[in-house]
């Protein structure tokens, strides 16, 4: 049995907000004592943050003209990967206690200037890979709520704020988008800048977006952006679904393919076509090379902290550099020419549909701390760099939530965007 995700806590839809704020019914001063309302409530028991500036904030919102920016003065959670001037970045490493950049990543100076509010930095794991933080699920506090963007994704389901920043390499939005009940958003590749962001993997590191539901993080997305993303005007337009159900690598519980027929069959009858799909050979291959790509990067990317600074790492993240460090050079350029093959058969396959649907993850979140899950489901769709977006609205018997994800063409990101929409309304009419 499926049913509608219902949070302990109150999401804040960053879209209904920015319009009150717009006509007048809401300051963003109020926002920010919502948020910290929500914090006071249950940091304590969730450890979203690894460090938290509400009186910074509150400066901040006085600036003049604040509500007339595209964000309205909406509080930002920053996953700590991102450089601040003004907040440590640690990059969940004992390698960087109390570390001060001397600038803004360009995100972030992004988000400011479209008239966000950042209000902390969220726990990430260590440089974005696999040791977990402090954080916890929502819904369940015995729960993982994912990683890497473990913080970012259970503030925004907590209600700490109404939008948080995330980062990809393997599965690090969608992943815990679906564990933690929110809408997650993975842009084409290279659609948001990630200089200044801790880099484990130039081919694969990609910035993303979490908010409560799929027009607010499309919302976020064009405002910090000023691309043309917004999907909110009207009825979205009903899409060509091909979905994913053989899959080249181990299948979903069976909740989550219960949930992937759910939407699929729900969509259907809302008007959206389907039809199965089954992809080549060459995607499974580079299914398989997603992990020599992102070691063989990582080792000359932490190059610095594995030579100065190795006792310091943890056991997972030296293991990844010594692996990376292993690899022949000769097999990583033919990685690259694989994935250059493969994104070309994903083109084609794309013809005729208008996105994909398969889990977001293998199944609800797991129980226990030690591990943030698997990014199964994802690390493909990160290689090959389309537009991605985990669609919220389902849970298990437990109370557990279970996101099926959209993935779009390259490029396409506000078909996806509005693809995946269709769907969360589909499922909420349900």
């Amino acid at each position: 049995m499926l049913d509608r995700v219902t949070p302990k806590n109150a999401m804040l839809p960053a879209l209904d907000l920015a319009r009150r704020i717009e006509a007048g019914e809401l300051t963003p001063a109020q926002v920010i004592e919502r948020c910290a309302e929500a914090i006071a409530a249950r940091e304590t028991e969730i450890g979203a943050f690894a460090h938290l500036d509400l009186d910074r904030a509150r400066q901040a919102v006085k600036a003049p003209g604040l509500k007339d920016t595209p964000l309205r003065g909406l509080p930002f959670g920053l996953k700590d990967i991102f450089d601040t001037a003004d907040m440590p970045t640690e990059y969940g490493s004992r390698v960087y206690p109390g570390h001060r950049p001397a600038n803004d990543a360009a995100l972030v100076s992004m988000i400011r200037r479209a008239g966000g509010l950042p209000i902390g930095k969220t726990v990430t794991t260590e440089f974005a890979h696999l040791d977990p933080g402090k954080t916890r699920n929502p819904h369940n506090p015995a729960h993982t709520p994912g990683g890497s963007s473990s913080g970012s994704a259970a503030g925004v389901a907590a209600g700490f704020f109404p939008i948080a920043t995330g980062s990809q390499t393997g599965g690090s939005v969608i992943r815990p988008a679906s564990y933690c009940g929110v809408a997650g958003f993975k842009p084409s590749f290279g659609l948001l800048p990630t200089i200044g962001m801790k880099c484990v993997s130039w081919h694969l590191d990609t910035a993303g977006i979490f908010a409560a539901g799929v027009a607010d993080v499309a919302f976020a997305a064009a405002a910090v952006s000023g691309r043309d993303l917004r999907v909110d005007a009207g009825a979205p337009a009903a899409p060509r679904i091909a979905v994913l159900r053989n899959p080249p690598w181990p299948a979903a519980n069976a909740d989550m393919n219960a949930a992937v027929e759910t939407a699929a069959r729900t969509a259907e009858a809302a008007g959206a076509s389907l039809r199965d799909i089954e992809l080549p050979a060459i995607l499974g291959d580079a299914y398989g090379i997603h992990r020599l790509v992102q070691a063989y990067e990582a080792a000359r990317a932490l190059a610095y902290e594995y030579d100065r600074h190795g006792d310091r790492l943890s056991k997972n993240t030296r293991e990844l550099a010594e692996s990376g460090l292993a690899i022949n050079v000769a097999d990583y350029d033919d990685a690259r020419r694989i994935t250059k093959r493969a994104r070309q058969a994903l083109a084609g396959l794309m013809d005729g549909i208008d996105i994909i649907l398969s889990p977001s993850a293998p199944g609800a979140a797991p129980e226990g701390l030690g591990s943030t899950g698997t990014s199964t489901f994802n690390r493909l769709w990160t290689l090959m760099g389309p537009p991605c977006v985990n669609v919220p609205g389902l849970m298990n018997s437990t109370g557990l939530p279970l996101g099926v994800q959209v993935i779009g063409r390259f490029g396409g990101d506000r078909a996806a965007l509005g693809a995946a929409l269709f769907v969360e309304r589909a499922l909420g009419r349900r």
